[in-house]
């Protein structure tokens, strides 16, 4: 089959020209004159027969169409770059790159990551932390740790634990505020919370029966693990993930003043591509980090 494509370089002339919003600035991205990229883009709306963009006074804005011609071409441009980048790189056989959420590495993943590497020394380990959803097509990662109610669609994925919430805080608070002995008694404690994690304490305080205190009205910090910290240096209760704080309740420097523990309907899950499934790094992680995270489903229950 014969491919009926618009003009290849006008293609990429339009979609620099979109991105940046400037002809001008197109022009310095491609290395060429503005006139080349003007003429390319009006080549690209006659062969298409509709306009993409009109000239403002302060630059180049695109019609409902040029934009949505615009992000198909950046994700494909984006894909072709990332692709490009993989072949031209040394093979890197022994390199596995993760990607995990925040706390997930610090409160759980880089305090175990050393058994990992004894029995593994020959891989080497590159780690990122985000939030975001992993895009194995553009970024150069290799498994990730996803959070949420569901595996990610269009990758390979195990199971890893449950997430099971309950406040726990140091024991120095007592000191300073009035014990818990039931959940009605945390109206008179500071309440922490991760702004990426809001459900969490109306989740909890639902299941206790408790409607009147707003758990979200405390002390708020970008992510979990800030907030565990904040627990850990005697500023408040903290709503946590039993996982993410075992070792912390193990040694006493957190505590659990309330026994009630709710289950959510979110889960930890690695995932990886499944054109990738095969490789000895990833299938040495896989093995690993799944009998790692059955410790702490056996906790769980």
């Amino acid at each position: 089959m014969i491919r009926k494509l618009p003009p290849l370089n006008a293609l990429r002339a339009f979609e620099a020209t979109a991105r940046n919003g400037s002809l001008t600035r197109a022009a310095l991205e491609l290395s060429v004159t503005q006139g080349a990229v003007s003429r390319h883009v009006l080549q690209l709306e006659a062969w298409l027969g509709v306009p993409l963009c009109s000239r403002q006074r302060r630059g180049i804005e695109t019609t409902e169409q040029g934009a949505a011609l615009a992000a198909v071409l950046g994700t494909a441009f984006d894909q072709i770059e990332a692709q490009a980048r993989r072949m031209r790189q040394k093979p890197m056989g022994n390199t596995l790159r993760i990607k995990l959420p925040p706390t997930y590495a610090i409160r759980w993943f880089v305090p175990r990551l050393a058994r990992f590497h004894a029995l593994n020394r020959h891989i080497d380990v590159q780690i990122t932390t985000s939030h975001q959803t992993v895009d194995f097509d553009i970024e150069d990662i290799d498994v990730c740790i996803h959070a949420g109610s569901a595996p990610p669609a269009g990758a390979e994925c195990r199971r890893l634990f449950g997430e099971v919430l309950l406040p726990v805080c140091s024991p120095g608070v007592f000191r300073k505020y009035p014990p818990i002995e039931r959940p009605a008694d945390l109206a008179g404690h500071v309440l922490l919370c991760s702004m990426h994690r809001p459900d969490d304490w109306p989740v909890w305080l639902d299941a206790a029966g408790i409607h009147d205190i707003d758990g979200n009205e405390g002390l708020k910090f970008e992510n979990s693990a800030l907030a565990y910290q904040a627990a850990v240096d005697e500023l408040g209760i903290v709503m946590a993930q039993r996982a993410f704080v075992e070792d912390d309740l193990r040694t006493g420097r957190l505590v659990a003043p309330l026994a009630l523990q709710v289950a959510t309907s979110s889960a930890y899950y690695l995932a990886y591509p499944r054109s990738r499934q095969k490789a000895h790094v990833i299938e040495a992680f896989s093995e690993w980090i799944v009998q790692e995270a059955a410790a702490v489903d056996e906790i769980a229950r």
